[in-house]
């Protein structure tokens, strides 16, 4: 009887790494048997939430938590990423200690971490386990990440300044501004840790892609050409959650289903700025004075704003007000017939492959994208954090599958702007466009997963070298 293939799991913090790796997880369990155990990393005990939803993971999926490691010692300013880098690092000796149990209990055939966690590997190395990057992010943000010690060394000051913009194999030229988060300042910690990190990027044996060469044809086509020392890579995706198609109990869920079905086909704008994205005081006004101004039917997922800036709530366990008190005031009472304000979370999958949804308004996380995307929904993109502002020049000026909406020289997009923004793509030639070019793609997505898909084969092929290291 053959043994049974399992693989151990490195997630960095936050929902948005871990839902498409046991996407992944969930593939190679079902299509080819191959358990695995996710070792996670934390700097804080779980959420209840958290906790729920590790705890519904199949039974081919098993999960163990690291004991949270002290981030006591930094600054209160400290960069999200660093703080990840962080929790990756100094949970290093636990996870020595984890692997060391798997490997006496199970068929170690790999171990997987992603984009944060490349220290993971010398653990690998340590117990002679193959090790592997799962990328959770686009394959230009991947291509971007293999070329950066490339790039530090050749642009010198700081990137917003580079009077050139930056060139990868495949990708749309990037300027200097649009670059992810951590690059706004070299001298910042965070930028260095994610040199660090990408550094360790060619130790990986392959590295799994969440895209597919249908979305990004010309930058994956340039990754996998063969090049000494470089890893192999596997494009897999889109690896989604697509959600229950059994009844909800969840009231959010219900009154975001029930009020979709009462709206005309194609009518109502989704706005939400995903798991951890959070506006400004200012910006929410604005935003909500110019749906208003617009008059077009819409669910909003909103949250508390942010003092200052907008940005990232991405490690944020607080809960966030519930009574809105921060919107325009009698904004909810002069919407009520065409608006719904629903509070932190909403079943984005549920609302995006609704009937009644039109468009989407995100701020371009890649999951996001992905699951907008597979149910062709044209979108407004609204970057916030990380890699976004890099998603969202792909998606308007490379697959000419959004429109963008413009900060003025406050750095706010203004009422105005929300209103031209929003009627553009819902009533606009410009958004007939879109709407055509993401259904043409909604049926590629099809096509790539399909049994003889691009993405299906290549998961074939990462799935028989895997049973090949039993």
């Amino acid at each position: 009887m053959e043994k049974q293939a399992h693989i151990a799991i490195v997630p960095s913090p936050g929902m948005g790494h871990l839902i498409p790796l046991l996407e992944f997880a969930k593939s190679l369990s079902s299509k080819y048997n191959i358990s695995s155990t996710f070792i996670i990393p934390n700097d804080a005990p779980l959420s209840t939430s958290r906790l729920q939803f590790l705890d519904s993971l199949p039974n081919s999926i098993n999960y163990t938590l690291l004991p949270p490691v002290n981030l006591n010692d930094l600054p209160p300013d400290t960069r999200i990423e660093t703080r990840i880098c962080l929790t990756m690092t100094r949970s290093i000796a636990s996870l020595r200690e984890t692997i060391g149990s798997m490997v006496a209990e199970n068929n170690m055939v790999a171990l997987f971490a992603d984009l944060f966690g490349t220290d993971a590997f010398d653990v690998a190395i340590e117990f002679g386990i193959p090790h592997y990057l799962f990328f959770p992010a686009s394959a230009m943000t991947l291509s971007l990440m293999l070329h950066l010690p490339e790039i530090d060394r050749a642009v010198s000051g700081p990137y917003k300044d580079a009077p050139d913009p930056i060139r990868m194999p495949g990708c749309l030229p990037v300027h200097g501004k649009d670059l992810p988060d951590p690059f706004e300042d070299r001298e910042n910690d965070a930028y260095k840790h994610v040199l660090h990190i990408a550094k360790g990027y060619r130790m990986a044996k392959g590295i799994v892609v969440n895209s597919f060469k249908e979305l990004e044809g010309g930058v994956i086509e340039a990754l996998q050409q063969g090049q000494p020392g470089k890893p192999l890579v596997y494009p897999v995706g889109p690896l989604i959650r697509t959600g229950s198609v059994e009844p909800s109990k969840d009231v959010n869920e219900l009154s975001c289903l029930n009020w979709l079905d009462s709206q005309p086909r194609g009518s109502v704008l989704y706005i939400c700025f995903g798991s951890g994205g959070a506006l400004t005081f200012e910006q929410v006004t604005e935003l909500a004075m110019g749906l208003e101004l617009s008059e077009q039917r819409f669910i909003w997922v909103v949250r508390t704003p942010k003092d200052k800036v907008a940005g990232t709530t991405y490690l944020d366990t607080k809960d966030h007000d519930e009574n809105f008190y921060f919107l325009p005031k009698m904004f909810m009472k002069r919407t009520k017939n065409h608006g719904l304000v629903v509070p932190n979370w909403a079943p984005q999958d549920q609302i995006l492959r609704h009937s009644s949804t039109g468009g989407f308004l995100t701020h371009c996380g890649w999951n996001s994208i992905l699951e907008t995307i597979y149910q062709g929904v044209p979108m407004i993109v609204w970057p916030l954090y990380a890699e976004q502002k890099m998603n969202s020049i792909m998606l308007t000026d490379g697959l000419k599958l959004a429109m963008r909406a413009k900060l003025n020289e406050k750095g706010i997009v203004d009422r105005i702007e929300v209103f031209r923004v929003v009627k553009a793509l819902m009533e606009g030639e410009e958004g007939k466009m879109i709407r055509i070019r993401s259904q043409e793609l909604k049926g590629s997505v099809t096509s790539v997963l399909s049994e003889n898909g691009s993405s299906s084969r290549t998961l074939d092929q990462l799935a028989s070298k895997l049973k090949k290291e039993i």
